[in-house]
């Protein structure tokens, strides 16, 4: 917040962080034409027609087969033919596909998705259901094991020479089949749709080996595929999970009080808001809301990340999925389950991952050009050396079967995704609500962060400490004029005037007419048909009714580290008043470890000059600015980025925005139950606990270590084993322990950032 009084009075329980800005949107392009077999990735916005018809409707369904861009790509080409479809939101972590259309009904599109081999379910009351749904069962483990024992005999017999020819081949289709028959039906569908999936290449990688009479290799080849996908889905699994698993902390079911006074478990989907709901000591508290009896201690750690319990009385908020550690409360709810703040957390990582991050954008067209490539590459390694240069065409094929299989593309494209989500998750996890990929991949990049003072590095709830008549003839009424004018504001310099000034319980309110708020200076006001001003010492000096005299008044509280604000009329001051704000124990520290970090810091505050310097050189600050408008801030930033320097901006109030919205990126602290703050920062620290911001750096150095050690891993291997490949060293099965092997290699590396 700006360290100066301002506008209105809010509302009980409003927080003043909702009013951040976003500092940037990034386009939802939708396009990941990977091979990889698995994937946790984005909600993406596909628009089919730019202008959508009047009755278009939006129809959703859960696909449980939609797990990763080559079932989107599949879905996005073959819905984007169907005439009436006019936008699809693809969210691959949920596995749920939503079309905008002005079609009569939803049959169309749900066969559409079931010609790809896919089952579309909808969820939406009065959308029809198909005549018969699948129910989703868990898979036999047999046909694996099938298929294992079958491609180990038809190797064993090839190798002893134990049996025929034709024994080996019926024993290797018989593990082709009982392994490999989704992956035939996946590579024939995206064969189909002209989409060269790594199903489709292993396919063709197999039948290749089966009509060059390799029939050991070929089962071999699918068994271990089908292996190392089975392995790899469940790794990405745990990515998913590590999200979806946040909402399992709320329960299902919370006491409520009825009309009659009597209390009853209900569904807390079926909580109304208002409702009364008590929670026992060591139950998990199953909605938002605000106390309304009783005094308790909280773990918020699955929503703000604070490692030490809470003290909650009468008029604190509680939020859904924390723990009620030690007294029983009664709450009024104040927000429905589907939007508590653990919902809004849980459906921000989601959208997060809609930005994607510009590692994964550049490995996703990279992706796009390298496989039709590496087909290319290997029908010409197959038929250029047998026609041109007297080579063996048995030897040629078997070598470009396996340049398909080494060359795919699948750990490159999957080692970005799966690192981002896993950072994301583990941000969550502390507190830290990180709103992008593209975030999270370029906080290592800051150099410099600048840091708003009120709310930010003191607890800004400051109090008054002095005051001091400067008109003896309004002595009696100017504290009271001052607690009028401070009430219509919700600055917390404002809140200590307002709360100390009314000394008198007899003294009726005075009446404020034409209020005004002056931005970074004060406020105005007309009481009893009076014009007067409450502001800092800019104020005064804008008024023209400064005087040396005054000025060391200032001075000589602002040199302590005080802020001073001063009521005036027309003729000139008449009271001031000193309040001083506390610095929060944590601020000192998180000053310290980004300095451990490189990160220079700069404070920006619409404080007294002297009052910033003293508040920086507590904390260890390097510069301090004071006196500042929201344009003089935005300036600061500007300045900064002139030298060259990569800034982050952390602020909670309205007057930060526009510094929050230019810097790289913009910190919000103390978001947690704010629905806006959570929507439109960059970076919400679910807290006031200014040491996540290098945590997040931290993680941030982290993420993309892993992503340049992935990248660099899948790429090194892949030469490797393409000059292996060339030199006819390698075989088939050989190749998919290359690919795989390199695919669950980057998987676990970016897992790694899960651990506690």
């Amino acid at each position: 917040m700006s360290d100066s009084l301002h506008t209105h009075k809010p509302e009980a329980g409003h927080d003043h962080s909702h009013k951040l800005q976003p500092v940037q949107k990034h386009s939802h392009d939708g396009h990941g034409d990977s091979c990889c077999s698995s994937k946790a990735a984005a909600p993406s916005l596909i628009k089919l027609s730019e202008t959508p018809t009047a009755g278009a409707r939006l129809s959703s369904f859960r696909i449980e087969a939609m797990d990763c861009p080559t079932e989107q790509t599949l879905i996005q080409n073959k819905l984007g033919k169907l005439s009436g479809v006019q936008q699809l939101e693809f969210n691959l972590i949920n596995r749920v596909l939503g079309v905008t259309h002005d079609l009569p009904s939803t049959m169309p599109i749900i066969d559409a998705i079931k010609s790809l081999g896919m089952h579309a379910e909808p969820m939406e009351q009065g959308v029809e259901a198909p005549a018969s749904s699948p129910v989703p069962a868990k898979k036999p483990w047999w046909p694996l094991a099938l298929s294992g024992v079958g491609a180990l005999a038809a190797e064993f017999i090839h190798f002893t020479d134990a049996a025929p020819n034709w024994v080996v081949a019926v024993i290797a289709l018989i593990s082709i089949l009982s392994g490999g028959l989704s992956t035939y039906k996946k590579g024939w569908i995206a064969l189909k749709n002209l989409n060269l999936n790594i199903n489709a290449l292993m396919s063709i990688a197999v039948t290749g080996a089966i009509l060059i009479g390799q029939w050991p290799e070929a089962a071999m080849v699918m068994f271990l595929f089908t292996v190392a996908e089975l392995i790899e889905a469940r790794s990405l699994d745990r990515a998913r999970n590590a999200i979806g698993g946040l909402m399992q902390m709320a329960p299902e079911q919370a006491t409520v009080q009825q009309a009659d006074g009597s209390w009853v478990a209900q569904p807390v989907k079926n909580i109304e808001l208002g409702a009364r709901v008590r929670v026992r000591p060591g139950e998990r508290i199953g909605l938002d809301g605000e106390v309304l009896s009783g005094n308790s201690t909280i773990d918020q750690a699955p929503i703000t990340g604070e490692s030490l319990p809470v003290e909650k009385t009468i008029g604190d908020k509680v939020f859904a999925g924390t723990i009620n550690q030690s007294g029983s409360l009664e709450y009024t709810v104040t927000a429905a389950a589907n939007n508590s703040t653990l919902a809004r957390i849980i459906h921000a990582v989601e959208q997060a991952q809609g930005a994607r991050a510009p590692t994964q954008r550049f490995v996703d067209a990279f992706s796009k050009i390298y496989t039709p490539a590496v087909f290319i590459l290997a029908l010409a390694v197959a038929v250029i050396p047998p026609l041109f240069m007297d080579a063996l065409w048995f030897d040629w094929i078997y070598r470009a079967l396996v340049l398909l299989v080494v060359a795919c593309p699948c750990a490159l494209v999957i080692s970005t995704p799966v690192t981002i989500v896993s950072g994301l998750a583990a941000a969550a996890r502390k507190g830290i609500l990180i709103k992008g990929g593209v975030y999270l991949e370029h906080g290592h990049k800051l150099d410099y962060l600048a840091l708003d003072k009120t709310g930010t590095l003191t607890h800004g709830k400051p109090v008054q400490t002095d005051y001091l008549s400067l008109d003896p003839t309004a002595d009696g009424i100017a504290p009271a004029i001052a607690a009028a004018l401070a009430g219509r504001s919700d600055h917390p310099v404002s809140l200590a005037i307002a709360n100390a000034a009314v000394v008198d319980n007899q003294r009726a309110p005075l009446t404020v007419d034409n209020f005004e708020a002056l931005a970074g200076r004060g406020v105005r006001g007309e009481i009893n048909g009076e014009l007067y001003h409450l502001g800092n010492h800019r104020l005064v000096e804008d008024l023209g009714l400064c005087s040396p005299a005054l000025e060391e008044k200032l001075f000589a509280l602002e040199k302590q580290g005080k802020s001073v604000v001063l009521l005036l009329d027309k003729s000139g001051p008449l009271a001031l008043f000193a309040v001083a704000d506390t610095v929060k124990a944590s601020s000192r520290e998180a000053i310290r470890q980004l300095h451990e970090l490189g990160i220079k810091t700069l404070m920006l505050t619409g404080d007294n000059v002297h009052t910033a310097q003293v508040i920086a050189a507590h904390v260890g600050i390097d510069q301090a600015q004071g006196d500042l408008l929201p344009t003089e801030k935005l300036q600061a930033i500007e300045a900064l980025y002139a030298q060259g320097h990569r800034v982050g901006m952390v602020g909670d109030g309205i007057n930060d925005a526009p510094a929050l919205a230019r810097a790289e990126i913009g910190f919000a602290m103390a978001a947690a139950g704010t629905d806006t703050a959570i929507e439109t920062a960059d970076v919400a620290l679910m807290d006031d606990d200014l040491r996540k911001i290098p945590a997040f750096i931290s993680l941030s150095r982290q993420t993309s270590n892993i992503l340049k050690q992935n990248i660099a891993l899948a790429l090194v291997i892949k030469a490797i084993f393409l000059g292996v490949t060339f030199a006819g060293i390698a075989t088939m099965w050989m190749a998919v322990f290359a690919d795989m092997g390199v695919s669950l290699l980057v998987v676990f590396n970016g897992l790694r950032l899960l651990r506690k």
